[in-house]
């Protein structure tokens, strides 16, 4: 696939504002981790963010990016950032949840369905609310403009139903919305990291996973998958979250171009990703996978609920859909 020159094209053009003359006499270096391979589609879009910081920062600030965890399991790294680390973690709401309960909403069966909502939730004040009390805790969100695309159901058993899920142990992370969305959905979740998937279904531990499309072929899963249910259960927004005293440490200008940028890449990186997902299908059917393009949505929406209804979700889902009018 013609990721990385499709992706330059998005959004690698130089900031309009970039500063010129000398490098600055202080400069500053974020660290930033994430689980994910250099293949897929994230950590291109990573590495363009970092390169549009630095360009429009005159070198002023420089981001680091480490790919497959390199720097520590992405709980781990978290806690770092809240006791003031100057790294950075691409991460989900799910995860930043075990903080502030609410904001685990944004992770839960068909909260979202494409990219407009995610843009909509920007003008939530319940959203922003949540988001400024992150900072209570030592989080600075920079971006929640990365998606993954949809979640779906990959295994090796034809899925119609929620029903034909029962039984079924289904890797996901150990979160509290992803647990019981996996449960709701009628499978058994079970918390697996993102790197021991592969030997994990191989050797028996889970029967799948659920995940986005871009995830099975850098991590080679379909040789161990042979079905993929579009139930699209969850549109995948992730953060990427930063220690708020150490952005607070940043010139105000050097804060500026690290929100601006991780939109900007971030978006592009969204859009490439649900651009492609035809391609890695066919890829996929290719090697083998049959896709299971028309399961039973209504039955999924409906059993999904219950997510919610256990986590006590169910009225704040309901004031962020009328806040975004869904």
């Amino acid at each position: 696939m013609a990721l990385t020159s499709t992706l330059l094209a998005s959004c690698s053009a130089a900031p309009s504002d970039a500063p010129s003359g000398d490098a600055p006499e202080k400069t500053y270096t974020l660290r930033f981790n994430h689980v994910l391979t250099e293949k897929e589609p994230f950590h291109e879009g990573f590495m363009q963010w970092a390169e549009a910081v630095k360009e429009r920062t005159n070198g002023g600030l420089t981001i680091e990016v480490y790919p497959s965890a390199q720097l520590g399991v992405e709980e781990d790294i978290i806690e770092q950032i809240k006791n003031g680390a100057n790294i950075g973690q691409n991460t989900d709401s799910a995860r930043l949840g075990q903080y502030v309960e609410e904001i685990a909403v944004m992770n839960g069966p068909y909260f979202v369905e494409n990219l407009d909502e995610v843009a909509k939730l920007k003008d939530s004040p319940t959203i922003q609310s949540y988001l400024k009390e992150l900072e209570s805790h030592g989080f600075k969100v920079l971006s929640f403009n990365w998606v993954q695309t949809h979640r779906h159901f990959f295994t090796n058993k034809e899925i119609n139903t929620p029903a034909d899920l029962a039984g079924q142990r289904i890797r996901t992370p150990g979160s509290p919305i992803w647990q019981e969305s996996v449960r709701a959905l009628g499978a058994e979740p079970v918390a697996m990291n993102f790197g021991e998937m592969y030997s994990g279904i191989q050797q028996g531990a889970v029967d799948g996973a659920e995940l986005v499309y871009a995830n099975i072929p850098g991590a080679k899963l379909y040789e161990v998958m042979g079905h993929a249910t579009e139930t699209g259960h969850i549109l995948l927004i992730n953060f990427e979250v930063v220690s708020i005293d150490w952005f607070n440490s940043l010139p105000v200008e050097y804060q500026t171009a690290l929100v601006e940028e991780a939109d900007k890449a971030g978006m592009a990186t969204s859009q490439v990703m649900q651009d492609q997902v035809a391609s890695i299908k066919e890829e996929l059917k290719a090697a083998g996978m049959q896709i299971n393009e028309t399961p039973d949505i209504e039955a999924f929406k409906a059993a999904g609920e219950k997510a919610y209804e256990v986590l006590g979700l169910t009225e704040v889902k309901n004031k962020v859909w009328q806040e975004i009018g869904k």
